[in-house]
């Protein structure tokens, strides 16, 4: 950090470095950004970041941050009740609405299961996720999770909580994006897409 710097302005950088994706050094090019238009971004963001604080809650159904409970997903009547999407986080939870191609509700697990890191089913919402499938209108339960260890081991422990109720336990397709070519993506994609092959 900058030595000449007050104290203050240490707090933002210490602060701004432990955002996901930033370093000191990029924590102090942001700090400069914002000091310099001070009234433009620093000013407003504060004041954002303030009412973010205060009215931002977790969906008491869902998990979901947003500033009502239940969410605006939840307590939307035009969403369909019976398809529930499984996301890690909430961050999943807004990619799949920017693709606008599904129109159930959701359930935010919190994370995933993580031997290494010490993350176990009491940590994250895997009983409110079966509480919410035994007890409601559920007909599908779509586990939209990463294709990485901690992801496919999440997926396999909520098939195996799930099984036995009456609702149809899904995934998400794996293999090639639209777009993508061959010879840039790795053995994993190809092996996914070849094995979820189908006619023409």
């Amino acid at each position: 950090m900058a030595a000449s710097a007050g104290p203050e302005i240490e707090r933002l950088i210490s602060l701004l470095a432990k955002l996901p994706g930033m370093g000191p050094r990029s924590a102090r090019r942001a700090a400069l950004a914002l000091l310099k238009k001070r009234d433009q971004l620093l000013v407003p963001l504060a004041a954002s970041l303030q009412e973010t604080a205060d009215k931002v809650v977790s969906c008491s159904v869902c998990g979901a941050p947003d500033t009502r409970d239940p969410c605006s997903i939840c307590s939307d009547p035009a969403r369909d009740n019976g398809l529930i999407c499984v996301v890690e986080e909430a961050g999943a939870l807004w990619a799949m609405e920017r693709s606008g191609a599904f129109r159930g509700k959701y359930h935010v697990l919190g994370g995933l299961l993580s031997a290494l890191d010490g993350v176990g089913p009491d940590a994250l919402r895997v009983a409110e996720l079966t509480g919410r499938v035994r007890g409601g209108e559920a007909k599908e339960v779509v586990l939209a999770l990463p294709a990485t260890v901690d992801g496919q081991t999440t997926a396999h422990y909520l098939a195996e909580r799930l099984a036995g109720s009456d609702v149809e336990i899904t995934s998400l397709a794996r293999g090639v994006p639209v777009g993508g070519e061959l010879d840039w993506l790795d053995d994993g994609t190809i092996i996914q897409a070849l094995r979820q092959r189908r006619p023409a």
